[in-house]
């Protein structure tokens, strides 16, 4: 609701920064128009965004006019009013018009429009007025009392302990947008400039931590966090600098501390905002300065980012110090520890690559709030897009603005489940966990040009590289054969392995593997399904170029009977960033496959015998080195 807005935010902090009687340059006549669009013009519009949000226009409408009854009812600035009364009256107007749709006559259909909306929409702000003004009045009476408390000894900084950990979880815009900035304004109409402005909008902390991950994170994260400070410090997005800290989480200390020390010194000095400081760049920082603040402001700034940098630098450095680099598979060397290799290899990222699609006429980048983060990766996607010779239309949106007329969705892993709940997960769902990882674009297309791909041919079918084109409608291996005297299946054989195979992404590969488990009849249909949920509870990447694509704890009344299959990728498939070139399905019942999973995990400790693998030309080959 407020994003949208934050414009307006920003040029009314500019008219309070000029021309307000502690700005730059005071001047009566201007400073006229500063509490009327405080007071009226930014509540009505969050009022009436959050309105739009849940019901078009006529949703916008009936929101704005059920925001003027609480802030006519309220002697302080109803920015929280808006955001209750906006989207409140947009969704009992949308359950009315669903309520009464087909049962209108014909020509009567705009009387009951506007007397609909005007009668739900007077109801609503008399309600507002008497009611919900003075009940959010007093709840905001009570936050801005103790925030004046804390402010008053001092201890504002201890708000960091909460809020940089809560960033990281992408809440940043509920905090500043949602809990902050109504108060600090509120502070600003009492007193000229507010330090929680900068509680959790401030860059330095993030800028001085993308640096120590630029000079001592690993391989890849030195390779992208430049990029990431050069957006904070610049652009104020500060999205791109939060899954750095997730993959190394005890890094949280130094944003936290670098914060704590600007608060510290902005509170203790007299420094602060006149507006909201959005987005967090150093222009905003600056612009939004209250002009008796600069000096201040200017030395818990550059001390947050010196703080942020020392901490995360020296827990990075004691990390990489006693960081083991051989992934799981590497230490699995016993039956029982194969079963914990898979548990425990998770990789990067949880991804989803639901479905297919048809047409490729628009692919959203959302986040949380579509202005930031999505803007960025929307323009990056785009032009990754053209050079694969694909032009699609890639917006960006916020989570809860994803059209419906989406082909893809493309979004944070950490918000991939809202983006589900918000289309029914109808739609496909890409994700991303580093925005400044030109890779993760790559894989995207590749993701893209995939589901594109089964949409044509819904499985492209995986043949041996000896045997030549399969037909369309081949199926991926031979048919089950008329079985074993006691009509068990082996758990495997060279029926179970495929060689040379071409796979465009991992869902194809996961694909793959379920279609010969399935083909052979060790599982049915739905346990196919059960293979993509286990990679993304769990990635099923396991390192060293394997992937061990298997179904959850609860697939055992899909399996039929235990069995392993083995596919070669001879091009690599990609896994979440990790290139795959050896594929093991497995189908689990029992315990019969256990046995031969443990000698297939020894045999592959031996990266020698990966190689071997790769480019072994006969299935006897790969029976041999996996000494089945």
């Amino acid at each position: 609701m407020v994003m949208p807005n934050i414009g307006i935010f920003i040029g009314w902090g500019l008219l309070t920064a000029l021309f307000l009687e502690t700005g730059w340059i005071p001047n009566e006549y201007w400073a006229k128009l500063i509490t009327p669009i405080l007071t009226y013009l930014l509540p009505v519009m969050i009022g009436y965004t959050g309105g739009y949000n849940v019901h078009g226009k006529r949703g916008g409408v009936i929101g704005a006019f059920a925001t003027m009854g609480v802030v006519i009812g309220a002697d302080i600035t109803m920015l929280v009013g808006g955001m209750i009364m906006g989207p409140v009256a947009a969704l009992l107007l949308k359950k009315f018009d669903e309520a009464i749709d087909g049962h209108v006559k014909p020509g009567m259909e705009m009387l009951v429009d506007n007397f609909s909306l005007g009668i739900i929409g007077f109801v609503l702000c008399m309600i507002g007025y008497a009611g919900v003004a003075p009940a959010v009045s007093a709840v905001e009476g009570a936050f801005s009392t103790g925030v004046n408390y804390m402010c008053d000894r001092g201890l504002v900084p201890l708000l960091s302990i909460i809020v940089q950990p809560s960033q990281v979880l992408f809440l940043n815009n509920a905090i500043n947008h949602g809990i902050m900035a109504p108060l600090g304004i509120q502070q600003v109409v009492e007193q000229g400039k507010s330090v929680l402005f900068y509680v959790e909008a401030a860059c330095a902390n993030w800028t001085g931590c993308m640096i120590a991950f630029s000079l001592f994170g690993d391989e890849m994260q030195r390779k992208s966090a430049p990029g990431a400070a050069f957006i904070m410090f610049f652009g104020g997005i500060a999205e791109p600098c939060f899954p750095f800290v997730l993959s190394q989480p005890l890094t949280i200390f130094g944003p936290m501390l670098g914060q704590m020390v600007l608060l510290f010194v902005i509170t203790t000095f007299g420094g602060g905002a006149v507006g909201p400081v959005s987005p967090g760049s150093v222009f905003t920082f600056y612009m939004m300065s209250a002009k008796d603040a600069i000096l201040p402001n200017t030395i818990g700034y550059f001390l947050s980012g010196i703080v942020s940098f020392v901490v995360t630098a020296a827990i990075l450095k004691m990390i990489m110090g006693r960081k083991g680099s051989q992934p799981a598979l590497e230490t699995a060397g016993t039956d029982a520890e194969v079963s914990d290799a898979v548990a425990a290899a998770a990789a990067d990222v949880v991804r989803s690559t639901a479905g297919t699609v048809a047409k490729l006429d628009k692919v959203v980048f959302a986040c949380d709030a579509g202005m930031g983060s999505s803007a960025m990766g929307s323009s990056i996607l785009k032009t990754r897009l053209m050079k694969a010779g694909l032009r699609p239309q890639v917006p960006h949106v916020a989570i809860s603005e994803i059209p419906s007329d989406a082909d893809v969705i493309v979004t944070n892993q950490n918000l991939a489940e809202r983006a589900k709940q918000a289309t029914g997960g109808t739609i496909p769902i890409l994700t991303v966990n580093n925005f400044m990882d030109q890779d993760e674009y790559d894989r995207v297309v590749k993701e893209i040009q995939g589901l594109m791909d089964r949409s044509a041919a819904k499985a492209t079918p995986v043949v041996d590289a000896q045997m030549g084109a399969a037909p369309a409608a081949a199926p991926l291996a031979e048919p089950t054969p008329a079985g074993l005297s006691d009509g068990i299946l082996p758990v495997f054989d060279e029926r179970n392995i495929v060689l040379g195979a071409h796979l465009a992404n991992k869902t194809e590969a996961i694909n793959a593997c379920a279609d010969l488990l399935v083909s052979r009849g060790y599982v049915n249909e739905g346990y196919r399904q059960d293979m993509f949920d286990r990679d993304r509870d769990v990635s099923v990447y396991l390192g060293s170029g394997v992937a061990l694509p298997h179904g959850l704890d609860s697939s055992k009344e899909k399996v039929k009977h235990s069995g392993i299959c083995f596919i070669q990728v001879p091009e690599g498939v990609d896994f979440d960033g990790h290139t795959a070139y050896l594929l093991i399905g497995v189908a689990g019942r029992g315990e019969e496959h256990v046995a031969i999973l443990g000698q297939v995990a020894k045999t592959l400790i031996d990266e020698d015998n990966i190689d071997k693998l790769k480019k072994a030309s006969t299935k006897q080959e790969v029976l041999d080195i996996l000494k089945l």
